[in-house]
């Protein structure tokens, strides 16, 4: 299993989804439905998003055009 990183490539919103997805070893897609389907649940998904997209870094493999 790799770090826990918003990747720069392949995220939509925030890159949680695709983080987690990367840790875990299984498409962003997938994760993105589990996400989707665990918000019709009652709980705090949305809030762990949230908190999720402000603690995790950004992944630092991806170079800049700069």
């Amino acid at each position: 299993m790799s770090a826990l990183a918003r990747p720069r490539d392949g995220r939509w919103i925030g890159g949680v989804c695709a983080a987690l997805a990367h840790r875990f070893g299984m498409s962003a897609k997938t994760m993105r439905v589990i996400f989707v389907v665990s918000c019709l649940l009652p709980g705090p998904q949305f809030l762990v998003y949230l908190a999720l997209w402000l603690l995790l870094p950004n992944d630092k493999s991806a170079s800049t055009a700069w």
